[in-house]
């Protein structure tokens, strides 16, 4: 086992899973063997606002707080509120980037704009970038919730956890009846390497 520590942020709006996420990617961690810390900001995630879960996994870790520059992965289920956290993510680190949109209050009120080259703003920013519709591959499923576990699926290429140790968590932490599901969509997510 490495004594290096592996730093994952997640991030994304209230609702779409990322807390769920943070927990299956922490749970994989320690199935590995891994001292596993976790933090998760969720203000005003229950009425839409930015949810982050910051994941950190070693021989040992001391601080669950993610040191900007230093994420091997910063991953968003929503394209541009990944930009938030942008300064988290590593030189060389893995941007994954669900490219749904959500338009924030400020944008619906006229107090802010939307950026509509949110693809091409977002390769100029991370030379390492996964750009995908992961509603769209959960929705071929049928359950298009299963979004955050697509992209979780995507995320475990960019880290060294074995695939046994993902399957465990979403087993412990997905109900049964939609557990083949989410398997799926993991498994989509893995193949996904836009």
């Amino acid at each position: 086992m490495s004594s290096e520590i592996t730093s994952i942020v997640l991030a994304g709006v209230g609702g779409q899973g990322i807390l769920l996420a943070s927990d299956i990617t922490a749970l994989a961690a320690m199935n590995a063997g891994y001292d596993v810390k976790t933090n998760e900001v969720h203000g005003m995630a229950q009425r839409g606002g930015s949810v982050i879960g910051q994941i950190r996994y070693g021989k040992k870790v001391y601080s669950p707080l993610v040191t900007k520059g230093t994420a091997k992965v910063l991953a968003g289920l929503e394209r541009i509120e990944i930009l938030r956290y942008a300064d988290y993510l590593a030189k060389d680190g893995l941007a994954v980037v669900n490219s749904q949109m959500i338009i924030p209050v400020t944008v619906s009120m006229g107090v802010s704009k939307y950026p509509s080259d949110a693809k091409e703003l977002l390769a100029k920013i991370f030379p390492k970038l996964v750009y995908f519709d992961a509603g769209e591959e959960a929705a071929k499923l049928g359950n298009i919730k299963a979004a955050n576990v697509v992209l979780l699926g995507t995320i475990s290429n960019g880290v060294n956890l074995p695939i046994e140790a993902w399957i465990e968590a979403i087993t412990k932490r997905i109900p049964e009846k939609f557990l083949d599901l989410n398997i799926k969509a993991f498994n989509i997510g893995r193949n996904i390497k836009k």
